[in-house]
């Protein structure tokens, strides 16, 4: 026996050269290297585990790259990236500089697709197929791996639907394993279970219905069996469904038992998989533990509160609300459009909606902010999560956009808190009743308060607060990344040359308090953690413009561009809004 198998493996033409005696040995290699790494360096390990023997399956019997893979979402395509040229680099895994978490086209040319949101493998698998015979290259494959959640997504059923009435050479293959990153709901997971138990006739299968070739389900751990049916699959044209059952966390016990804590564990012990426990620091909480525990401690005192998640309840803390009120807070799964309009639905029936959605993927549901809650003017309260940089997973995970995207929306008030007492007292304001919708954004991670835990004040709607008193500079910013400002500045010589506004309020703005920045001051520089363009910078620059006001406004935050993965401090230095960057500016000013 070759003690190392994985060494020898530098693309999938090597994987190929083994018998296939050997891939179970190169399966345990391929665990124990992705363990010993991601116990170190932390990442995605659950969903990577559970796919080891599908995904060596694949590379095994399929020609890729020629063949086309596609990994929906892609936490589970470790092992394809280091089975695919990438096992030397894979300790880069999420750094900056280094390579993505994610598949991403300009990575690699076994990358078919760049991925990080759920449900688009098959719609983008499917027009590659449709490509591909336009082209008259009919013997051309192509593979959509999607998980038992993300099928339940729209997206994913509008792709089958489409798919299944026309002669796609398309090969979808459902990775089973009965939750995403949160275990899955709904019917739909109802169904798949009684597949896999044998209740459901053929006669009831959806799949068929939908004019695939179904097969399965069969065990994704078992290479024999696997590698026959990918085998049998790939001589037969059309569209294809292979159900295959997997463990997410295979390999490892503890991730098996705790799949929810697995799936990004931080660092483990790589031999037990005990996870190593985080230095108590006495720092504050994290924004998400607050909006949770305020969510709750509002919900006592206010029965028509509601709270809705699609698929993140541990994410987002609404686990909070959902063991205290289960009957009152729901977990839609992936299906961030039918959150949103859910939402809308109960406010039309008097109910105070907190619909719980992290800023990237409320961009999956833009219509439905427009069209089903702001066009009606519907007092949903949305709270977006994971505002602003979020490090390590990337450009697709980055919630930079919100503050252009929605300030454009009528209607649609937007608050960014500078920390967690404002988080919770416009939370408190927002379930009081508002006459308009709400967002308000809050940023990954640990707050900025100890003693955050204080009785509700209401929030005066459209004010700002000047927190610094200077003379010839207006320092205009909105959110948490105010904190930088007010550490930059307790640096600066001449500080008194600055004054320091917090923006709340990003809409509608304190027009009050710009017209009385714009007599007073030489120079107004604004500062968020979002998109400069269109973001609330550019509302500033609007408002001064509308009214005849000349002065100079710089704007600072995220530039015209995709900031990819590293940790927070290491891209807000890039973006030149960290503390370091901002003193250098603000002593160039002065």
């Amino acid at each position: 026996m070759n003690p190392n198998l994985l060494s020898q493996i530098n693309s999938p033409s090597d994987l190929k050269k083994l018998n296939r005696a050997q891939l179970p040995q190169l399966a345990q290699e391929l665990r124990n290297f992705i363990i010993d790494i991601i116990s170190k360096k932390e990442g995605h390990l659950g969903a990577s585990l559970g796919v080891i023997e599908l995904t060596i399956a694949l590379h095994y019997i399929f020609d890729t790259p020629s063949d086309l893979l596609v990994w929906d979402v892609g936490h589970q395509a470790y092992g394809h990236k280091i089975l695919t040229g990438r096992r030397d680099i894979f300790h880069t895994n999420r750094d900056f500089d280094g390579i993505s978490g994610f598949p991403k086209r300009s990575e690699s040319e076994y990358d078919a697709f760049g991925v990080g949101h759920s449900s688009t493998s098959i719609s983008a698998a499917l027009g590659m197929a449709l490509a591909s015979h336009l082209k008259n290259e009919w013997n051309k494959n192509h593979i959509a791996v999607i998980g038992d959640a993300s099928i339940a997504s729209g997206m994913a059923f509008e792709a089958l639907n489409h798919a299944g009435v026309t002669n796609a050479n398309l090969l979808v293959i459902l990775n089973d394993n009965a939750i995403g990153i949160d275990p899955s709901v709904g019917a739909l997971k109802e169904y798949f279970t009684a597949v896999k138990k044998g209740e459901n006739h053929e006669e009831n299968n959806i799949i068929r219905s939908l004019n695939f070739e179904y097969s399965g389900p069969i065990d994704g751990h078992d290479f024999e069996t696997l590698l026959a049916e990918l085998s049998r699959l790939k001589t037969i044209k059309g569209p294809k469904f292979l159900h295959v059952i997997t463990t997410k966390g295979k390999g490892l016990q503890l991730a098996e038992e705790n799949q929810v804590k697995y799936h990004a564990p931080g660092k483990f012990d790589a031999v037990t998989g005990k996870i190593y426990p985080k230095e108590e620091d006495n720092s504050p909480p994290k924004f998400q533990e607050v909006f949770g525990q305020t969510l709750v401690e509002l919900a006592k005192i206010n029965e028509k509160i509601i709270g809705i998640t699609p698929a993140m309840p541990t994410g987002s803390s609404m686990n909070y609300m959902m063991d205290v009120f289960p009957d009152r807070a729901f977990d839609v799964g992936i299906a961030e459009q039918h959150a949103v309009t859910l939402s809308a639905g109960m406010a039309t029936q008097g109910m105070v909606v907190f619909c719980n959605i992290y800023s990237t993927f409320l961009q999956r549901a833009y219509d439905q902010v427009i069209h089903d809650v702001a066009l009606q003017n519907l007092p949903v309260i949305f709270c977006l999560d994971r505002a602003g940089i979020v490090g390590e997973d990337g450009a697709t995970h980055h919630g930079v956009f919100d503050l252009a995207y929605l300030s454009c929306i009528p209607n649609l008030i937007i608050y960014a808190p500078l920390n967690e007492i404002e988080l919770r007292n416009m939370m408190y304001t927002a379930q009081l009743g508002l006459s308009h919708p709400v967002a308000i954004r809050y940023p990954r991670g640990k707050g900025f308060v100890q003693n955050w835990h204080l009785p509700f004040q209401k929030v005066e709607i459209g004010k700002s607060i000047q927190l610094e008193n200077g003379s010839d500079i207006a320092i205009l910013s909105t959110g948490t990344i105010g904190n930088n400002v007010t550490k930059a500045l307790s640096q600066v010589n001449s500080k008194n040359n600055f004054s320091h506004f917090h923006f709340p309020f990003v809409k509608p703005l304190d027009e009050a308090a710009l017209l009385d920045i714009g007599k007073h001051y030489k120079k107004v520089i604004t500062i968020e953690e979002g998109t400069v363009n269109g973001g609330f910078g550019s509302l500033v620059t609007s408002f001064f413009q509308e009214n005849e006001i000349a002065i100079s406004v710089k704007k600072l935050g995220i530039p015209d561009a995709f900031i990819e993965q590293g940790t927070v401090q290491q891209l807000h230095k890039i973006c030149k809004i960290d503390v370091e960057s901002l003193v250098n500016y603000f002593t160039t000013c002065s």
